[in-house]
C-alpha cells in the first residue's frame, strides 16, 4: 500500500506529516468541520423532500409533474449556483462567497418551510438550490486550497462525508416527525429544520480565514504565508507559498477568467473532461434514490412509515461507505476507483430493474430495497468522493472557479434533467425500462472513464496544473 502525498514533503523519521505538528492538524480539523456546514446543508437539504414529499402532495395538490418541479427546481437554483458561486469565489473569495451561501441557506430553508402554494414552494426551493450549488462549487475548492496535498484527498472527501450524513440526517428526522407528530403539515417541520446548520455554518465562517492561493492571487503574501504556516510546518509553508508565487507569476500576463479561454484548445478539452466527470457523476441516477426512496419503496407496497424508516439504511450505508472511499483514496488511485464505482453501479442498476419484475410482495420490497443500498454503496464509497476531489484538483489556478462552477453547473443541469423526468418515465415505462436507461449511461460513462481521465493522486495542486496544463498533457496516467 502507498500513502498519498508527493516525495518532496518531508517528515521527520520518527513520524508521518500529519502526525508531526498537532497545532497545524487542529488547525486543519476546524477548517474541515466548519466549511463542511456547507456539504451538510447540500445533504439534509436535497434528502428531505424525499420524505417531505409523502405529506406535501395532498397539502399542495402534487400531480406527478408538479412533484417533478418541487424536486428540480432546487437543481435548477444549484446549477447557476454553482456558476454564479465559482466567479464569486474569484472576485470576493472563497470565505466570502461561503458566508453568502449560508444566508441562502436559511432564507430558502425558511421560505421553504412557509410556503402556502406550488409557485411560492418552487421560488423558495430555487434560492435553497442557488445556496445549495454554491456549497457544492466552493466548500471542495476552499478544502483542496487549504489542505497540504498528504491530506488534500481525505479532507476534500470530508465534503462527501458531511453530504451523506446530511441525507442520513434529513431521512431520520423525517421519520423521526413522523412518529412523534400527528399533526397536519409535518413537512414543514421537516423543511424548516435546515435553518439551523445555516446559523452555524455563517458564524463558523467568520472565524476562518481565505485560503493561501487566493490571498496570494490578490498580492497578500504576508496572509497566505500566515494561513499556510498555521496548517503546515515553516519549511513546507514557505516552499509551497514560492509554488504558489511561481504558478500566479506565470499566469500574470493572461487576462482574468472568461469563456473566452475555452477557445484554447487544451484547456477546452481539460474543461470537457471536468464536464464528463461530472456527468457521469449523476447519469448513474443515484439521485432518483436520495430522492425518491420513500415513493419507490411505498410503489412497492410498503406503507409510508415503513419507507420512511427503511430509507434511513440507504442514508446509514452512504455514510459507512463514505467512510471506506476516503480510507481508500488514500491508498488507490483516483482513476481506478471511479472506473471500479462506475462499473459496480451500472451492475447494480440492471439488477434493480430486474427485482421490480417480481409478483408484488413484501419479499420484493426488501429485494428492491437491498440492491438500492448496493447501488448506493458502490457510488458514495467510489464515485462521489473522487468526483469533488479531481474537480477541486485538475484545474490551474487563474480558471479554477470558473471552470469549477462551470463543471458543477453542468452537474447540477443533469441532476435537474434525472429528477425532472424520474417521475414521468417511471409512469410512461415502468421502473425496470427506468433503471435499465441509466444502466445503458453506465456503460457509456464507464467507456468515458477508461479513455479519458488523467491521475492526480499524490501531487501538489501546482504540480498537478503544470502536468495537465499544454496540449499533449491531458492523456490518462497512473502512479
Amino acid at each position: 500500500m502507498t500513502t498519498e502525498g508527493p516525495t518532496t514533503v518531508h517528515a521527520p523519521p520518527t513520524a508521518a506529516p500529519e502526525e508531526s505538528a498537532a497545532p497545524q492538524r487542529h488547525a486543519l480539523t476546524k477548517i474541515a468541520v466548519i466549511s463542511t456546514l456547507g456539504g451538510l446543508l447540500f445533504g439534509y437539504d436535497t434528502g428531505v423532500i424525499s420524505g417531505a414529499l409523502l405529506f406535501m402532495k395532498d397539502d399542495l395538490g402534487l400531480t406527478p409533474f408538479t412533484e417533478g418541479l418541487v424536486v428540480s427546481s432546487l437543481l435548477v437554483g444549484a446549477a447557476f449556483g454553482a456558476l454564479t458561486g465559482g466567479r464569486l469565489a474569484d472576485a470576493l473569495g472563497r470565505r466570502l462567497t461561503l458566508l453568502l451561501a449560508a444566508v441562502l441557506f436559511g432564507l430558502g430553508a425558511l421560505g421553504t418551510a412557509v410556503a402556502p402554494d406550488v409557485p411560492l414552494m418552487v421560488i423558495s426551493r430555487v434560492v435553497l438550490g442557488l445556496a445549495v450549488g454554491c456549497a457544492s462549487a466552493v466548500v471542495p475548492l476552499y478544502i483542496a486550497e487549504m489542505a497540504p496535498p498528504h491530506r488534500r484527498g481525505r479532507l476534500v472527501t470530508q465534503n462527501e462525508l458531511m453530504i451523506v450524513t446530511g441525507q442520513v440526517i434529513a431521512f431520520t428526522v423525517n421519520a423521526l416527525i413522523d412518529r412523534v407528530w400527528s399533526g397536519e403539515h409535518i413537512w414543514r417541520w421537516m423543511l424548516a429544520v435546515a435553518a439551523v446548520p445555516a446559523v452555524l455554518l455563517f458564524v463558523g465562517m467568520l472565524f476562518l480565514p481565505d485560503t493561501p492561493r487566493w490571498y496570494a492571487s490578490r498580492s497578500r503574501d504576508a496572509e497566505a504565508q500566515r494561513v499556510l504556516r498555521r496548517t503546515r510546518p515553516r519549511a513546507e509553508a514557505d516552499g509551497e507559498l514560492a509554488a504558489i508565487r511561481t504558478a500566479i507569476a506565470s499566469a500574470a500576463h493572461q487576462p482574468k477568467a472568461s469563456w473566452a479561454d475555452l477557445r484554447t484548445p487544451w484547456i477546452r478539452r481539460l474543461a470537457l473532461i471536468g464536464v464528463g466527470i461530472a456527468v457521469c457523476q449523476q447519469i448513474t441516477g443515484i439521485n432518483t434514490v436520495m430522492y425518491y426512496a420513500p415513493s419507490i419503496l411505498e410503489s412497492t407496497g410498503l406503507g409510508t412509515s415503513a419507507s420512511l424508516v427503511s430509507t434511513i439504511s440507504v442514508g446509514v450505508i452512504s455514510v459507512v461507505m463514505t467512510f471506506v472511499g476516503i480510507w481508500l483514496l488514500g491508498r488507490a488511485g483516483r482513476r481506478p476507483m471511479l472506473i471500479a464505482g462506475q462499473i459496480g453501479t451500472t451492475t447494480s442498476l440492471f439488477v434493480l430493474g430486474l427485482c421490480f419484475t417480481l409478483p408484488e410482495s413484501g419479499v420484493r420490497s426488501y429485494v428492491v430495497l437491498t440492491f438500492m443500498v448496493v447501488f448506493v454503496a458502490f457510488q458514495q464509497c467510489l464515485i462521489s468522493p473522487v468526483t469533488w476531489l479531481m474537480l477541486a484538483e485538475i484545474f490551474p489556478l487563474r480558471l479554477r472557479g470558473f471552470v469549477m462552477g462551470l463543471c458543477v453547473w453542468v452537474l447540477w443541469m443533469v441532476n435537474f434533467a434525472v429528477a425532472q423526468t424520474f417521475p414521468p418515465l417511471v409512469a410512461a415505462w415502468g421502473s425496470t425500462a427506468t433503471f435499465w436507461l441509466f444502466a445503458v449511461c453506465g456503460i457509456g460513462a464507464i467507456v468515458f472513464s477508461t479513455r479519458c481521465l488523467p491521475e492526480t493522486k499524490g501531487r501538489t495542486l501546482e504540480e498537478i496544473e503544470a502536468d495537465l496544463c499544454g496540449p499533449a498533457r491531458l492523456t490518462p496516467q497512473t502512479d
